[in-house]
Formats: C-alpha cells, sequence, structure tokens
C-alpha cells in the first residue's frame, strides 16, 4: 500500500517537472505571437512618408496601409475568437500565423500601392487571429493561481512591439529600405509557428461533435457594423460629414438587428445572455473607455513635444516611447499583484492612477518642461498596466472554457474600437479646444491649451470608468451575499418540508400537513431549484459549470 502511494507520488512529481519546461515554451510561443500582431500595428506608422515618395501617392492614400489592417483586426477578431472555440484553438491559431508570416512577405514584395494594402489586410486578418487565440490559451496552459502572471507577460510582449516598432521601423528604412519592415517577420512568424506546433496543448478529440455550428449571419453583420462604425470614425479629413453621420446610423442599426438575430440563432456567435453578467459588461466598457483615453497621449503627446516644448523629431521620439517602455516594465508585476490581491482590487486601483495622472496633465503648466510631461505620463502608464492586466485576468478566469475564445475576442475588440474612438473623438475635442483646424501651424500657447482640455475630458472618463468598475463590483458582492442566505432559506425550507413541520415565519408559513402530505411532494424549493430561481430572479451566473 505504501509502495504504491511513493509509486503515484514520484509519478506525479516527475509529469510536474516534464510540464514545466513545456509550459514556459507555450508562453513563449504566445508571447512571440503577441509581439507580432503588435509590432505589425506600430511599424508601418513610420514608413508612410517613405511609402508616399515609393509609390508616389498622397498621405490619405497611404494610409489606408495603416487603416487596412486595423479595419481586419477589429471586423473579425470576434468571430476567429469564437471560431477558435468551434473548430480547435491550436489549429486555428496555426492557420493565424501562417496567414501573418505569408501576408508579411506579400507586402514586402508588394509592386503596387494597393496590393500593398490587400496585403495589409491578409495581414490584419492573421493579427486578430493572434491576438483573440493568445489570451484564450492563458486558460489551458497556466494554473489558475498564475493567470495574471501569464497574461502580464503578454501585456509586456504587447507594449514591447508597440515600444519596439518606430525605432526599429526608422532602423530599418534608413539600411535595407521599406520593405524590410514587413520582411523582418519571416523569421519571426516560422519560429514562432514552430514553438506554437510543437509546446501548446492540442485540441480535444471530438470538438465538432460537441459542440453548434457557426453563425454565418451573425458573423457577417458584426462584421459589416464594425466596418461602418470604423470607417465613420476615421475616413475624412480632421471633420465629420454626411457620409460618416450615414455610416454612424448604419452602424447603429445594423447593432438592433444583430441583437435581434442572435437571440433567434440556434448557436449565436455571442450570446446576449453573457452581458447580463455585470463584470464582463463592465470590464469590456471600461476598457473602451481606457482605450479611448490612451488614445490621447498618442495623438496629443506628438504635438505637444513638437509645437509647445519645442522638441526635434529625434527627442519627441524618444519622450514617446517612454510610456510604451514603462508599461511593459509594469505588465508582468501586475500580474502578480492581481494573481495575491485579487484582479478586480486591482483594476480599480489602476483606473485611479490613470484618472490622477490625467488630470496632473490637465493642470500642467508648459514651463514644467519635458520633466513634467513625463512624470504624469508615468503614472498614467504604468496605471495602464495595471488595470489592463488585472481586467484581462477578471474576465479570463471568470468565463467559461467554451467561451474563453469570443471573450478574449470581445476584450481586444473593445480596446480596438476604443483607440478608433479615441484618435477620432479626442483628436477633436484637442483641435476644438486648440481653436486650431491645422495642427502643425497652431500657435504653441494653443496646442498647450488644447492639450490640457483633452486630458481634462481624459479624467472624466477615467472617473465614469472607475464608478462602472465600483458598481459592478458592488452588484456582484450584494448577488454573492444573496445566494448563501438563498441555499440556507431553501435547505430550512426541505428540512421542515421532511419532517412535516412548519418552518419559522421569517422564512414563510407552511400550509396545512396533512395538504402536504396528500400531494406526495414537496412545496418548498429544495437547492437546486432555489439556485436556479436565483438566476432566474437575478440574471447571475452562480453556478460557473453551468455558464
Amino acid at each position: 500500500m505504501m509502495s504504491t502511494i511513493i509509486a503515484g507520488h514520484d509519478e506525479a512529481v516527475f509529469r510536474s517537472a516534464e510540464q514545466a519546461p513545456r509550459f514556459r515554451w507555450a508562453l513563449a510561443s504566445l508571447s512571440l505571437a503577441v509581439l507580432l500582431s503588435s509590432l505589425g500595428t506600430s511599424i508601418a506608422n513610420v514608413a508612410l512618408p517613405n511609402l508616399a515618395g515609393a509609390f508616389a501617392a498622397s498621405f490619405q492614400e497611404v494610409q489606408w496601409i495603416v487603416l487596412a489592417y486595423l479595419l481586419a483586426v477589429t471586423t473579425t477578431i470576434v468571430s476567429v475568437g469564437r471560431l477558435g472555440d468551434l473548430t480547435g484553438r491550436k489549429r486555428l491559431l496555426s492557420a493565424g500565423i501562417v496567414l501573418f508570416t505569408v501576408a508579411s512577405g506579400l507586402s514586402g514584395a508588394a509592386p503596387t500601392l494597393w496590393l500593398l494594402i490587400a496585403a495589409r489586410a491578409l495581414q490584419g486578418l492573421g493579427a486578430a487571429i493572434m491576438m483573440a487565440l493568445t489570451m484564450a490559451f492563458v486558460g489551458e496552459t497556466v494554473p489558475k493561481a498564475k493567470t495574471g502572471s501569464a497574461i502580464g507577460l503578454l501585456g509586456t510582449m504587447s507594449a514591447v512591439g508597440t515600444a519596439l516598432g518606430p525605432p526599429l521601423g526608422g532602423v530599418l528604412i534608413a539600411g535595407p529600405g521599406w520593405r524590410a519592415i514587413f520582411l523582418i517577420n519571416l523569421p519571426l512568424g516560422i519560429l514562432t509557428l514552430l514553438l506554437a506546433r510543437r509546446y501548446l496543448p492540442n485540441d480535444r478529440n471530438g470538438l465538432k461533435a460537441e459542440r453548434p455550428g457557426f453563425d454565418n449571419l451573425g458573423t457577417l453583420l458584426l462584421g459589416l457594423i464594425l466596418a461602418a462604425y470604423a470607417l465613420a470614425m476615421t475616413t475624412g479629413r480632421g471633420g465629420f460629414g454626411p457620409l460618416n453621420v450615414a455610416l454612424l446610423l448604419a452602424a447603429v442599426f445594423g447593432v438592433g438587428l444583430f441583437v435581434l438575430v442572435e437571440k433567434n440563432t440556434a448557436s449565436p456567435l455571442i450570446r446576449m445572455a453573457v452581458f447580463r453578467n455585470p463584470v464582463l459588461s463592465a470590464s469590456l466598457v471600461t476598457s473602451m473607455l481606457v482605450s479611448t483615453v490612451m488614445m490621447a497621449t498618442l495623438v496629443v503627446g506628438p504635438f505637444y513635444l513638437y509645437r509647445a516644448l519645442g522638441l526635434d523629431a529625434t527627442l519627441a521620439g524618444l519622450v514617446l516611447s517612454i510610456g510604451p517602455l514603462v508599461a511593459g516594465l509594469t505588465a508582468a508585476p501586475a500580474g502578480r499583484i492581481a494573481d495575491r490581491n485579487g484582479p478586480q482590487h486591482i483594476a480599480a486601483i489602476g483606473l485611479l492612477g490613470m484618472a490622477a495622472g490625467a488630470f496632473t496633465l490637465s493642470m500642467l503648466p508648459t514651463n514644467f518642461g519635458v520633466p513634467g510631461y513625463i512624470a504624469p505620463i508615468v503614472v498614467i502608464t504604468s496605471s495602464y498596466a495595471l488595470f489592463q492586466t488585472a481586467n484581462n485576468t477578471t474576465v479570463m478566469t471568470d468565463v467559461s472554457a467554451d467561451q474563453r475564445g469570443v471573450a478574449a475576442g470581445m476584450l481586444s475588440l473593445s480596446r480596438n474600437l476604443g483607440l478608433i474612438t479615441g484618435a477620432s473623438v479626442m483628436g477633436a475635442v484637442f483641435a476644438l479646444a486648440a481653436a486650431a483646424t491645422d495642427m502643425t501651424t497652431a500657435r504653441p500657447e494653443a496646442v498647450a491649451s488644447g492639450m490640457r482640455v483633452t486630458f481634462l475630458v481624459a479624467a472624466a472618463l477615467l472617473v465614469v470608468a472607475l464608478a462602472i468598475a465600483t458598481g459592478a463590483y458592488r452588484r456582484t458582492m450584494r448577488n454573492q451575499n444573496f445566494v448563501p442566505q438563498a441555499r440556507s432559506r431553501a435547505g430550512m425550507r426541505s428540512a421542515a418540508d421532511a419532517q412535516g413541520a412548519c418552518p419559522p415565519p421569517t422564512v414563510m408559513a407552511c400550509p396545512d400537513t396533512q395538504a402536504h402530505a396528500s400531494h406526495g411532494r414537496p412545496l418548498f424549493l429544495d437547492p437546486p431549484a432555489a439556485r436556479s430561481f436565483v438566476n432566474r430572479v437575478h440574471g447571475f451566473h452562480i453556478n460557473r459549470g453551468g455558464r
């Protein structure tokens, strides 16, 4: 007997030791996938002037090199997340890495501008698959107690990719030329694919037979809605004309039609019931608001540094890289802090820190110079890393296994929508507050005034996000406190029912005992029925296995 126990213990220890390196390599493959997708977003921006000259195109035309990538990511990220849930995440992630790598090669070899734009759209589709499924894989490869740390590592790699893009792009353009900014993805993509195929967990057998089909109509509708919204926010030269209004109205109409279709579909792309979960709904809304604010730092920051502080391009680029660098250094420790102290508390602290930093920028005198700008930016970006890591951890640990892909897709979608909205709305606030139509020639005092007003609006948005997060947390705690009381009362009723005795008057008056016995069944809810009743009344899923 003792030898059997010892043998079993030794086997468990051996299995754990054997899985440790595999776990680390699996995280390495996911980290590289995140790095590639974020690098693809940021590295092309610095090449736009060179691409305009290479293809003899206008700035508005070469902007589509960036927009095609962002539109492809935004319109498909939820759908590919759900597709991974249905068909197998490893299979689809491998296909996404291959698509991204091949599209990078096509981008580097494109002979015309419009072929380059088409290749970038394909690259964006591959990036959407990688963004959606890397976070979904965390739930399968990482123990629940380490989820925050793993998501923090992915956040670090995302920030590194964002920060590395502009300087790496500048070096490659100055050396081999603009094609190298796309071709550099080829060796990285091949390495990522090899690691993913070797170390990520295999898809479960019988996955297709166990789950319903794919929602083609819902996918098409959602893609059209997101495309209309993204185009409404990005088309035009700084204005919001009739075309923008028409696209925005089409998106609003499409949302109503999408909800109607999803409610009447046997296998919906997004189950409308998930939005009754206050934690998930609040996480998505706050993520979008926070991304809107973060876009303000990218839109307003360069103009403030150039025009108000008089920095040249090199020094301004170094100052702008500090924010992503700080976020990258903070994300991994933020994950460990969230694991120890609870992600919802850490998310609230992150929102509070961001609001404080934005309010400080709104009061910033110009004579404080570069240090005066950097200090609140460090507070904002480090607090952003705290919030983002904790918020993602909250969602990915609370969602059921068969919905991880679509949940990760919705998180990424909320961020992308926030970035798109921020570029349009916060840019408009900045221009309106500065009272200038062309910010490149605006007076330094006007730019500084516009920056202060923009970040005052950003601070107000963060206060709203904090209120939403706090309200969701309090509602969750009330529901959790209600459940034990409901179970206790249901148990008291069942016990009284079994004994043919009346329960205490504070619970419910018992009907006549003889009438009860004659029916041969209990008149009070047993605990499972009580839980079902609580779920229906409050719309709150108590039993995680039933989500």
